[in-house]
């Protein structure tokens, strides 16, 4: 019994000391880039829907969303702080950060005995470089809950595990549902390698109805929001029958290939960084397979394997699949936590002399081609980035985008005053929140071609509105012509061309504006 209080014992302040560490981890980046930087385009996107939520309007039935949970989080926290402006949104941003980066060194930390306070400190600094961009810690943390989630199964497979393991994939996908699709194949993948070579229940089918139940109950939330919210169930299957229509989850981008790396125009330090963000995308795929291969085999043998990598092994190349999906480093760093938590979880078990010299490798090479990324580097080491007031906040951001947020705000007081709304299409969602302003339009970020009869709707939403201005971006995003808003929304941009009139000396030729005729 005193044994088992001193386990007890020691796990509860194992774990104290960890939560400790990841708030602080993620207050010290929050104190260094808080206020840094500011997206019109995808920060915009969240910042606008959490405003939404707490106007009381609904994700996907009133204007097109990520999945809900992200907003109620978001809306919750900052109701509470009685603030719904930018900063507040990223405090509650960085409180499920905390969530995620607590879970991540917890499964470190225990996936060996005694483990080294030096070592979760640098594998916390590692994970927290890769936590970018600040708009998508939601899937970033989401990712390693899941891992977590596994591994909770895989320690002690009982039913009453396999029930609630289900459950932490089903609440993960009222967060983002490609999450828990991702889960879904992570979990197939573990209970077959659970039923290898064993003989005590549960078996199969069991544990995976045991699971979908589980999956069933936390995923309860958006099915009660179908059942009991009127139009969100119509809203939710049209997003997914949209993905079909489009037969795309992103807009893909060519794979940044190590070899594939400019080395007779780049500079050294680029052409490092090049290399290394391709042997990260390598790294996603060829550590799944490998890891796969490697807790099946010693399965076989009936040889012990670490949870951590048995759980990794298995999401790492569904994961990897995001990480392709649009092949960035933005998109890379929400694939690669697989890879990362089972690369430390390993290191953490070897002996000193790989241990050490392989995380700080892990490391080095994560901060070369992380930090230049995060806005807090990019603002410290340009000297150019300016301040501007963003409701009611003082952020330092690039000049660009101050000009833009100015031209925003001059073009709202010449054409939309008192409130009055306005259209910004197809990249600058994060201008309606801005302006404190509703879209007319339900899709906020118009990037994927649409319909006829979408589109018929959204002129009837546009003209229900009467519009003080329009703004069109008019840029072939990722240089394709064919992604320009007039060739993906061709009735829209003609609907605007016939009842408005283009303004004459736009400060950027890519910005053409529109007032009424």
């Amino acid at each position: 019994m005193f044994s088992k209080h001193q386990g007890s014992r020691h796990k509860t302040l194992q774990a104290s000391s960890i939560l400790a560490l990841s708030s602080f981890v993620v207050f010290a980046l929050f104190l260094w880039q808080g206020h840094k930087g500011f997206s019109l385009w995808d920060e915009g996107y969240l910042w606008y829907g959490a405003q939404r939520v707490m106007l009381g309007e609904v994700p996907l039935r009133d204007f097109m969303s990520y999945d809900p949970g992200r907003y109620y989080w978001s809306a919750v926290l900052m109701g509470l702080w009685g603030d719904n402006g930018i900063m507040a949104l990223r405090g509650a941003v960085a409180f499920f950060q905390v969530i995620g980066l607590f879970a991540g060194l917890l499964l470190i930390a225990r996936s060996t005995k005694n483990q080294s306070f030096a070592y979760l400190l640098l594998a916390a600094v590692t994970l927290a470089l890769w936590m970018f961009p600040r708009h998508k810690l939601f899937d970033i943390s989401l990712s390693i809950l899941l891992i977590g989630a596994l591994v909770f199964l895989v320690r002690n497979p009982t039913s009453m595990r396999y029930f609630l393991a289900g459950m932490c994939i089903g609440l993960v996908a009222v967060f983002g549902r490609n999450h828990g699709v991702y889960g879904v194949f992570g979990s197939l993948g573990v209970m077959a390698w659970l039923t290898i070579e064993r003989v005590d229940q549960p078996g199969f089918i069991r544990g995976f109805m045991l699971w979908a139940a589980g999956v069933i109950v936390g995923f309860s939330p958006v099915l009660l929001m179908a059942l009991l919210v009127p139009g969100f169930a119509m809203a939710f299957w049209e997003s997914i029958r949209f993905l079909f229509e489009v037969k795309a989850t992103n807009l893909p981008l060519p794979v940044p290939w190590p070899w594939m790396v400019p080395f007779g125009s780049a500079s050294v330090g680029e052409a490092i960084r090049g290399v290394l963000v391709g042997l990260f995308f390598i790294g996603t795929i060829a550590f799944g397979i490998l890891a796969i291969a490697w807790v099946v085999w010693q399965k076989f043998r009936q040889k012990p394997v670490a949870p951590v990598l048995v759980a990794t092994a298995f999401l790492a190349l569904p994961y990897a699949h995001y990480a392709y999906s649009r092949a960035d480093v933005g998109h890379l760093a929400q694939g690669i936590f697989p890879l990362l938590m089972g690369c430390l979880a390993l290191l953490a078990a070897q002996p000193a002399r790989i241990k050490w010299p392989s995380v700080f490798l892990l490391g080095g090479a994560s901060l070369w081609v992380m930090l230049v990324l995060h806005p807090g580097w990019q603002c410290g080491a340009s000297k150019h980035c300016v301040n501007i007031e963003v409701s009611g906040s003082e952020l330092n951001v690039a000049p660009d985008t101050a000009s833009d947020i100015h031209l925003l705000r001059k073009l709202a007081d010449e054409y939309a005053p008192h409130g009055r709304s306005f259209v910004a299409v197809p990249f600058w969602p994060g201008a309606y929140p801005l302006l404190a302003s509703k879209s007319p339009m339900w899709e906020i970020y118009a990037l994927f071609p649409r319909n006829e009869v979408f589109q018929q709707l959204e002129i009837e939403r546009i003209r229900a509105a009467n519009p003080g201005f329009i703004l069109i971006y008019d840029l072939p995003l990722d240089g394709r012509e064919e992604l320009r808003f007039r060739n993906t929304h061709p009735l829209i941009h003609q609907y605007i061309l016939d009842n408005f009139e283009l303004v004459p000396g736009s400060p950027n030729p890519a910005y053409q504006i529109y007032k009424l005729a």
